[in-house]
């Protein structure tokens, strides 16, 4: 097991769910952390509850990014103009991802289509293009992709966000062998049902639909999935964990649930 202490983290859509669970428990491994997402003010108040609850030592260790990874020449300035003491990222966690709506392909919204391959495709490889070379350059790091069980198998209406996470596992699966050779390190996580706000996203605010997602099961926590990626990043410098799929004891496939 390697300590993390003191490492460079920087997690994408760390305002919430397994983002900020991320951030928690690394911040608990005395990591330094640079939190990425669109709401500056949920980042803030992460940060105040890091320093608050005593998982960081002080705000010092904490550096906050107020970054949409849709757009491209945004997330190009704020790597390249990260301060000096934050630009040798140990670890990237690229967390921002989203699904919306839940209709048949050919009844499908264009909007929540682009949405879903801007941010969970296009975000993601941004953020690896931008932040892998100076992994390779200095010979460490660890690229870390929150994928999703749907991107194993389809479900009805889920279409383009399977289609996207489906592009996760093939953009991961592809990162480790142009990676080969060098010491850095690519883990995908597969997460099934999970309860954060991924439902009431999907459903545009629908808390009701949202629920129901989540009835009659246990889900697993943003917590129980940061676990798991905390665990991958933690492993001795020449084990890779490319890839695991993890659910809650009540689902065994993307479609079989039970519910009591």
């Amino acid at each position: 097991m390697i300590s993390i202490q003191n490492q460079i983290v920087l997690i994408t859509g760390a305002s919430s769910g397994i983002g900020a669970a991320c951030a928690k428990i690394f911040a608990r491994g005395g990591a330094k952390l640079i939190l990425a997402a669109r709401r500056i003010d949920k980042l803030d108040r992460l940060a105040k509850e890091l320093v608050e609850t005593g998982l960081t030592a002080s705000a010092n260790q904490i550096y906050l990014l107020e970054l949409d990874v849709r757009d491209r020449p945004k997330v190009e300035s704020a790597v390249n103009t990260l301060p000096e003491a934050w630009k040798a990222i140990d670890i990237l966690i690229n967390n921002a991802g989203l699904s919306r709506g839940l209709d048949k392909l050919h009844e499908g919204n264009f909007q929540d289509w682009e949405e879903m391959i801007d941010t969970n495709v296009k975000g993601l490889l941004y953020m690896t293009r931008y932040i892998v070379p100076g992994m390779v350059n200095r010979g460490r790091g660890h690229i870390v992709n929150i994928g999703s069980i749907a991107g194993r198998e389809t479900y009805p209406k889920g279409n383009v966000y399977c289609a996207s996470k489906a592009a996760v596992k093939a953009i991961s699966e592809g990162l480790k062998q142009d990676l080969l050779g060098t010491p850095v390190r690519v883990t995908q996580i597969e997460p099934g049902l999970v309860e954060t706000e991924f439902s009431n996203v999907r459903f545009h605010g629908d808390a009701e639909k949202a629920k129901n997602v989540y009835q009659g099961l246990t889900p697993l926590t943003g917590d129980d999935v940061a676990d798991v990626v905390y665990f991958c990043a933690t492993r001795s410098p020449h084990v890779n964990i490319s890839e695991i799929l993890l659910v809650p004891t009540d689902q065994a496939t993307a479609t079989l649930v039970h519910r009591k």
